[in-house]
């Protein structure tokens, strides 16, 4: 089962979007203008991914999705779960060869896009086909969840829009640049990412536990373990179940834990938080010890630089002092 607002429906009901044979229309009709005028050809791999701005949204998305599904990562820099979300769209996005362009919008540089997008929590993933916005999942996500969307997007951009992407020229950036030296856990950590794309959240844990075995403080397995142990717990629940119970027994402990996981997981950080602050604001002993740890997990999500994070171990200090 997925997180909640893990929702894969936005491509699924793609048959329900409103004016669908005239966004076709007007993307053959842009297609056969950029023919016209000589453009649509080949394009280099840096092309696949992109940072967009408000001031170049309907050149680089709007008019592109004309041609080539768009999908729009929306990010900041604080965002530990986007600094682990990023970097597999962009995998994606060159491994697909263009199938989809990747467009990365930073939040905090565009608010009046994420506001028109009706972003609540980021990472969220959104797409443009034709003109039309769809929206994908929010939070964070496996990659073969990942994969099946986009899988969907472009069968759908193929199918109902004529979308059949972009003809990519893989020497057209000029000389490959030299990879780094791979650091000591590097191997280990590919491992955890291999799981991870399995679907394996078992052996994800094992090989991030066995990085910190080893390097403690290797903060890169310490925000992927906190993810993946997160994942491995809700992947299991039944979210309307989770959430009735949380409402009907406020005292019950276990039962808010439960829905800060699927807080957390679904996007809505300072909920996750604010529900477990106030748990351990109202109980006392071995009760209270289980959801302030789970907070401090939960932190490790985040990560310690994110403002929500900072704002919650304030709130968590004023409860327990």
């Amino acid at each position: 089962m997925q997180p909640r607002n893990m929702s894969m429906s936005g491509v699924v009901d793609l048959a329900a979007v409103k004016a669908a044979g005239e966004a076709k229309a007007k993307a053959e009709q842009t297609r056969a203008e950029t023919a016209r005028q000589g453009g649509g050809g080949a394009v280099p791999p840096s092309a696949l991914v992109i940072d967009v701005d408000e001031a170049g949204f309907e050149r680089d998305v709007l008019q592109r999705s004309a041609e080539v599904p768009v999908v729009l990562d929306f990010w900041a820099e604080w965002c530990e779960p986007c600094k682990q979300l990023s970097p597999v769209l962009e995998r994606l996005a060159r491994e697909y060869n263009g199938r989809f362009v990747l467009a990365k919008i930073d939040v905090e540089a565009n608010q009046m896009l994420m506001q028109q997008f009706g972003i609540q929590g980021i990472p969220a993933v959104f797409a443009v086909v034709a003109g039309q916005a769809l929206p994908l999942f929010q939070g964070l996500a496996p990659e073969p969840q990942i994969r099946e969307t986009l899988d969907q997007l472009i069968q759908v951009g193929e199918q109902r829009f004529g979308l059949t992407g972009l003809t990519v020229d893989a020497d057209a950036d000029g000389s490959a640049v030299a990879a780094p030296a791979p650091g000591p856990h590097d191997a280990a950590l590919e491992a955890a990412v291999d799981a991870l794309d399995a679907g394996d959240l078992g052996g994800a844990i094992r090989a991030y536990r066995n990085v910190l075995s080893d390097d403690p403080a290797n903060s890169e397995a310490k925000l992927g373990l906190a993810q993946a142990e997160l994942l491995s717990r809700v992947q299991e629940m039944d979210p309307q179940k989770v959430r009735q119970e949380a409402a009907d027994r406020p005292d019950d402990v276990q039962a808010q834990i439960a829905a800060a996981d699927l807080d957390l997981a679904g996007g809505h950080v300072q909920d996750a938080f604010g529900r477990l602050v106030e748990t351990v604001r109202r109980t006392a002993g071995e009760d209270r010890d289980a959801a302030r740890l789970r907070l401090l997990e939960l932190f490790e999500v985040i990560g310690p630089d994110d403002p929500r994070v900072t704002a919650a171990r304030t709130a968590l200090a004023r409860v327990l002092f």
